[in-house]
């Protein structure tokens, strides 16, 4: 079994870089992977540096609440001045400022149990940042509950591309994983196929974002059952051109756009952003100490790590993606904190049983090498989005810049 960086602690207690980048805290990892996280999206709009490493100085990385607290007040600040920009005409600011307060309210509920009432009284302060902010693109960006099963929905929001003037775009799906959701997407995907003239269809499925939230509704091992009821969403509309839809998955959204795939053959590309083999090997031997155990157990919808495991069987790869019918790419980190060996097993078990499948694993040197390219995102958007555009014969000669 594969050591995972994730838990390696460091006698030095001073910040410094990795191959897989800034370490904060060496002695709190899964601390550190957080943060380095939020660091990383700042690039993408989705924070500023010097606000960042002011929130990081007041942090005490022992106490969960002081993340809360310290995150949630820069939310706080961001907001209210983006809604004071808003009010005196200054919109380019009003959106900068609503889009640093998305990531760091997502940054805020983070460590918040599952049932704690403050995890959703936050992610309702960030949806309304993210509305904020997308109600001024061009077209505005559309709030949607696309159709799910026994009359609840999956939340998502849907952004066309200014840069493409194509009536029907291309369309990228973009999930999440266990700890992202559809908001986090426009750092880690969707900018970077609205930039290359695709659509984007940002969505929370079963276990993800406002679906759990609010309708309470855990993980499933058949992700193509609530892809499929998007494509069917998508397929309703005059703008999209069904025969270009392409799904990403990030994280263990990796595992659910493989799976989705599978069996889901309207998708005419897949992506896993970040691969996963087994989340059962993924785990190891994690027990209640694993450091995101709690959030396991909720997205998972189960009381312990032995229940986890117990649905964790049916989340494996084997025996499922020779079953892919599209181009599939692998973007992963060379230095994943989380581990390499499951993205070589899930290409090389593609590859075996035929299917048309490139692995990228990004190295040290360029960075980007951390898990989802957490430390250099743009990175990940650009190969991501580079493939897709290729996929779908978009020339970006002749798209306009955004």
């Amino acid at each position: 079994m594969e050591a995972k960086l994730i838990n390696q602690t460091e006698a030095r207690t001073d910040g410094h870089f990795k191959p897989y980048g800034w370490h904060h805290w060496p002695q709190y990892p899964w601390m550190s992977y957080q943060f380095r996280r939020a660091l990383g999206e700042t690039q993408e709009g989705g924070g500023a540096i010097s606000e960042v490493f002011q929130v990081g100085a007041r942090i005490d990385p022992a106490d969960p609440e002081s993340w809360h607290r310290e995150w949630n007040a820069i939310g706080d600040r961001n907001r209210i001045r983006g809604d004071e920009s808003e009010a005196a005409g200054r919109i380019v600011t009003a959106r900068n400022c609503w889009l640093r307060a998305v990531d760091y309210y997502r940054e805020a509920e983070f460590w918040l149990p599952g049932t704690d009432p403050r995890r959703l009284e936050v992610f309702d302060k960030l949806e309304y940042c993210s509305q904020k902010w997308g109600s001024y693109f061009d077209p505005p960006m559309e709030m949607l509950q696309v159709p799910y099963l026994d009359g609840k929905t999956l939340f998502a929001y849907f952004l066309r591309s200014p840069a493409n003037p194509e009536k029907r775009q291309p369309v990228l799906m973009c999930f999440g994983g266990l700890d992202s959701f559809k908001d986090e997407m426009w750092f880690m995907v969707a900018h970077g196929a609205i930039q290359r003239g695709m659509s984007v269809l940002m969505v929370d499925g079963p276990g993800q974002g406002g679906t759990i939230r609010r309708h309470r509704l855990p993980n499933r091992f058949d992700y193509e059952v609530p892809v499929g009821r998007c494509i069917d969403y998508l397929c309703t509309r005059d703008d999209v051109d069904s025969s270009r839809i392409a799904m990403s998955g990030s994280s263990l959204g990796g595992y659910y756009a493989a799976r989705a795939a599978s069996f889901e053959h309207r998708l005419a590309a897949v992506v896993s952003h970040g691969a996963i083999w087994s989340v059962n090997e993924l785990w190891g031997a994690a027990d209640e100490s694993h450091g995101l155990a709690g959030h396991i157990r909720w997205v998972f919808g189960v009381k312990s790590m032995a229940e986890a495991f117990e649905k964790g069987k049916d989340f494996v790869l084997e025996g499922v993606i020779d079953k892919i019918r599209c181009p599939y790419l692998i973007v992963h980190g060379g230095y994943d904190v989380l581990g390499v060996d499951q993205a070589r097993k899930v290409y090389d078990y593609a590859r075996a049983n035929g299917v048309d499948v490139t692995l990228r694993l990004v190295t040290e040197q360029e960075t980007g090498a951390e898990h989802c390219q957490h430390d250099n995102p743009t990175l990940g958007q650009e190969l991501i989005g580079d493939w897709l555009a290729e996929r779908f014969r978009i020339d970006q000669r002749k798209l306009k810049p955004v």
